[in-house]
């Protein structure tokens, strides 16, 4: 406990000062972090299967595209660069035909690098996004995912007696999920009416506040089911007592992922 509690000092003392540089220093430092939690996916499906080294190498400079596009914009795209998208498509079904060979390369391959590149990328690029439109969105997001999480842990210690999904994440409940969200909704509901907008509907606020609580929970069973399909504790052992970079980040890039599609309610 006292090394996850150091490295949790350790991150949250890194962190804070490139949120607030915000711009490129915090556009650079999340795209180091996306080549991180790319890394952590490709290392943990090659513990069943190696991918061919260049097309490793294409898929890390694919992401640092993805995730440093329109790093300096001030407000959200809603829109696809079909360009792009054809272009990473052919990329890496096209290497199928020169390889040649389905064991060192093969369409389900393919389909993981181009899934990874694309969840990755927009996800870290939509926190740059959000911290260059309002670093107080960024807050708010954090608030959500870390006080949801914190409080679903102690609750579910507590008084937790009901498995939310035993197989996923045996040490989950229902009662601690209960919690989490409630808790989550109380504080960053609460910093979104006295920093964000104190004119926005209440009822509204709490609603798409405990979607995006919930959204954030169901983001790290997603990363903890696909732990147990690999059959691993963590997706690395970069962070002491925490795991990797997605073994942190679950719930946060749920919930930015989830939050560009309520953005416009409140």
């Amino acid at each position: 406990m006292k090394i996850r509690i150091l490295s949790a000092i350790v991150l949250i003392a890194v962190f804070i000062p490139f949120l607030l540089m915000g711009g490129k220093a915090f556009a650079t430092f999340l795209t180091l972090l996306a080549i991180l939690a790319l890394y952590e996916l490709i290392h943990i499906r090659e513990s069943k299967k190696e991918f061919p080294f260049l097309m490793k190498v294409f898929a890390y400079l694919m992401v640092i595209f993805f995730s440093m596009g329109n790093f300096d914009s001030m407000k959200f795209s809603y829109y696809v660069d079909y360009r792009v998208m054809a272009f990473i498509i052919f990329a890496f079904l096209a290497p199928m035909v020169f390889i040649n060979n389905t064991k060192k390369y093969n369409l389900n391959d393919a389909l993981f690098l181009i899934g990874s590149i694309l969840f990755i990328g927009l996800s870290f690029n939509l926190l740059i996004i959000t911290r260059n439109f309002d670093i107080s969105y960024i807050i708010y997001l954090l608030l959500i995912t870390t006080i949801t999480d914190t409080f679903a842990l102690f609750t579910g210690m507590l008084i937790g007696k009901h498995k939310l999904a035993e197989d996923i994440s045996p040490k989950k409940t229902v009662e601690g999920l209960i919690g989490g969200v409630l808790m989550g909704v109380i504080v960053a509901s609460a910093f979104y009416t006295t920093v964000i907008n104190p004119a926005t509907s209440l009822v509204l606020l709490i609603f798409v506040t405990a979607f995006l609580a919930l959204v954030g929970q169901l983001g790290d069973l997603v990363f903890s089911s696909i732990k147990r399909y690999y059959g691993k504790k963590d997706f690395s052992n970069l962070i002491p007592g925490h795991g990797g970079i997605l073994d942190r980040l679950d719930s946060l890039i749920f919930v930015t992922l989830a939050f560009i599609l309520v953005l416009g309610m409140i």
